[in-house]
């Protein structure tokens, strides 16, 4: 496994499982099991993923110690402000089992932002979460929160694939000591990514899978990365990226697959807004 460090020098997994859309339980608590024994030590989940117990109970049972797992969770926008965020962490420590959390995300941009945010740098210096970060964050909200707040964010977490690069948030993120996590490494396997044949010729030529090109191309551009699978043999394909240096031409080949190369950050219409604040948990 390779580690970044991030703005606080706490140590993180290049390379994470995710478990968002996993709702049933038993199902969720068999993928993160065999996910830790195939060798992830990174898993990220959230309040809205409704799945922390399983997790937790996955990590309490796999026979690692507890140090030896980073956990992420999240959260959502109706637990965000200053006593709402206090409360719903202890939640998450709850289900989750565990007395600390490796790493804690607002997980929108919407809401008491900066009430969730005292909240959290408080949880931070007394202990209980070793970073703080952000999720859906634009150019703009990383900004604001980098320089109107005392602890800048550790990482802030993005849709990021090949078609959907980001390179001004990742260009942002950067200019503050912000690093990027990718979710939805693979575009969930819509507009024929899996079919693509830049990323295809690329996959050949190293004798490795799309799945791989794609999280070895994240790697190398320093972008931290949490694929999902429910599937043991896919956790294994994803997990084996270590062993493979893409060239600048391959990497090259992939920026130029870009789709939205001048987007500020997510959606925010209001539609797209609406439709967020209609989750409850």
């Amino acid at each position: 496994m390779e580690f970044k460090t991030l703005n606080n020098g706490v140590q993180i997994p290049r390379l994470g499982f995710g478990v968002w859309q996993m709702f049933n339980l038993v199902e969720c608590q068999k993928a993160v099991k065999q996910a830790l024994q195939v060798g992830y030590r990174l898993i990220d989940t959230a309040a809205l993923y409704q799945n922390e117990e399983a997790v937790g109970q996955a990590v309490k049972t796999s026979g690692l110690a507890r140090e030896d797992v980073f956990l992420t969770s999240k959260a959502w926008i109706s637990q965000l402000g200053y006593e709402e965020t206090k409360k719903a962490f202890h939640e998450s420590l709850n289900k989750l089992k565990t007395d600390y959390l490796d790493l804690y995300l607002i997980h929108q941009p919407f809401g008491d932002l900066y009430g969730a945010w005292r909240a959290m740098t408080e949880l931070y210096k007394e202990g209980y979460v070793r970073a703080i970060g952000v999720s859906n964050f634009s150019t703009g909200h990383l900004t604001d929160f980098a320089l109107q707040t005392e602890v800048v964010p550790a990482l802030n977490q993005i849709e990021l694939h090949p078609y959907k690069q980001h390179p001004l948030i990742q260009a942002t993120n950067a200019q503050f000591g912000v690093a990027t996590q990718a979710w939805s490494p693979f575009n969930r396997g819509n507009d024929g990514i899996f079919k693509d044949a830049t990323l295809e010729h690329i996959a050949e030529k190293h004798g490795k899978s799309i799945a791989q090109v794609i999280l070895r191309w994240q790697i190398q551009s320093d972008i931290l990365t949490i694929p999902k699978s429910i599937h043991l043999d896919r956790m294994i394909e994803n997990f084996d990226i270590f062993d493979f240096q893409l060239t600048d031409h391959d990497i090259a080949q992939i920026q130029a697959l870009d789709r939205f190369p001048k987007n500020y950050g997510p959606d925010e219409s209001p539609d797209r807004i609406k439709h967020l604040l209609e989750y409850r948990l």
